[in-house]
């Protein structure tokens, strides 16, 4: 038999007393609530309007990199990516503040649904231990209590009311739980995008710096003179041209005289995929990039992977070693790796090589260390600061490296 809870008036009066307010009806404005909110909807004004600006710079710079290569073009493309590079990072430092004031506002909004479910618990369980102590009275009892039967029928419909009215505080107190567990997870994700715009404002600081570094070494080797930066233009393409020429070469003839050796084919590539050849990391330039600083003086095979000057380098896959080129303290040095299923990898700006031409290699193998930095051995010129160009061949022809690695 069900258990019928019989409610006395005072059991009634006394459940409206504590009955839970709608949260509706305690809706007084929160003067820091409503602080937040109103510098939230500064910071994407804001934002917006870095956007706009950084829009602004990559027009200018595509605009740019259509124009004759001179030096006061170079000179131009480098302030218009220090421009949009600190818009952007401006408008990171702004998405940081901007999290961090979400951040607070769910604090806020926690603990004051915390505070209201144990508020409500309170109510209800006062509610119930009103209830069951009347809980344990016979019908005949109450009628006797009653001076007649409408007021018997009076108390049975109170009790229908009461008994609606706590199902409908648990239902909402289980609401406002599922609620604070949404708020919860809200956090967390905003902890969690907060770490990671924290770490992109650390890379996009670092950006800016080889980013100026690039432009002041460009300054430094043409002494602001025409004359010199075309010379060092010419050197660029000339050593760029004679790079691409020997890896195309050597595509073929090493290919044709590795077609019946079996250590060789009996690579797998395919079956091992390309792991990266430095710490998985900020690609500061990507295949074809559109944006390059030099792309008025070359197409970029490749992408570009920041790495710390001396970062082991490794082979992407197990290989055959084509080329070791040393171009000395000015040249430009690179590893050239052929593969089975037609594939090879190009390693580039290398500042040492530790494996000798006709070795063959396996995967997560050292072959040399990173460089890049302007003016040190093997980084060649006219590049950007630290890093490692990688490149991938299918059947001799560019590809992007990012359809490839794992």
């Amino acid at each position: 038999m069900a258990i019928v809870i019989v409610a006395s008036r005072q059991v009634y009066v006394a459940w409206g007393e504590t009955q839970l307010a709608n949260p509706s009806d305690q809706s007084g404005a929160d003067p820091e609530l409503d602080k937040i909110n109103a510098d939230i909807a500064r910071k994407k004004l804001a934002i917006e309007e870095l956007q706009r600006q950084q829009d602004a710079y990559k027009q200018a710079l595509a605009a740019k990199q259509q124009e004759k290569a001179d030096l006061q073009n170079q000179l131009a493309i480098f302030d218009n990516r220090l421009a949009s590079l600190q818009a952007s990072t401006d408008k990171l430092k702004l998405n940081i503040e901007e999290t961090q004031l979400e951040i607070r506002k769910l604090d806020l909004e926690i603990t004051a649904k915390e505070n209201e479910i144990k508020r409500q618990k309170e109510q209800i369980a006062t509610a119930l231990s009103l209830l069951y102590k009347e809980g344990d009275k016979t019908d005949l009892e109450i009628m006797l209590m009653n001076d007649n039967l409408s007021d018997y029928i009076d108390q049975i419909k109170q009790l229908k009311d009461l008994n609606s009215g706590i199902i409908a505080s648990l239902d909402a107190l289980k609401a406002k739980q599922a609620s604070l567990k949404s708020d919860r997870e809200a956090q967390a994700q905003r902890q969690d995008s907060l770490t990671k715009l924290q770490d992109s404002l650390i890379e996009q600081q670092q950006s800016l710096g080889d980013e100026r570094g690039a432009k002041q070494i460009v300054l430094d080797q043409t002494k602001n003179s025409e004359a010199e930066y075309q010379k060092l233009l010419a050197q660029a393409k000339r050593e760029q041209q004679n790079a691409a020429n020997d890896i195309a070469n050597l595509e073929k003839s090493v290919r044709r005289k590795l077609s019946k050796n079996s250590k060789f084919t009996s690579l797998d590539t395919s079956a091992e995929g390309f792991i990266w050849p430095v710490p998985k990391n900020t690609i500061t330039a990507y295949f074809h990039d559109p944006e390059y600083p030099f792309r008025n003086v070359f197409e970029h095979p490749a992408i570009d992977i920041r790495a710390g000057q001396g970062t082991p380098v490794r082979a992407a896959s197990s290989g055959y070693v084509a080329r070791a080129k040393d171009g000395g303290a000015t040249g430009y040095s690179y590893i050239m790796l052929v593969h089975n299923d037609g594939l090879s990898t190009v390693y580039g700006h290398v500042s040492s090589i530790s494996v000798n031409e006709e070795d063959y290699v396996t995967q997560g193998q050292v072959i040399g260390l990173s460089g890049g930095m302007p003016g040190t051995r093997g980084a060649g010129r006219l590049t950007t600061g630290a890093h490692m160009h990688f490149e991938v061949r299918l059947n001799g022809l560019p590809v992007n490296p990012l359809d490839y690695l794992q």
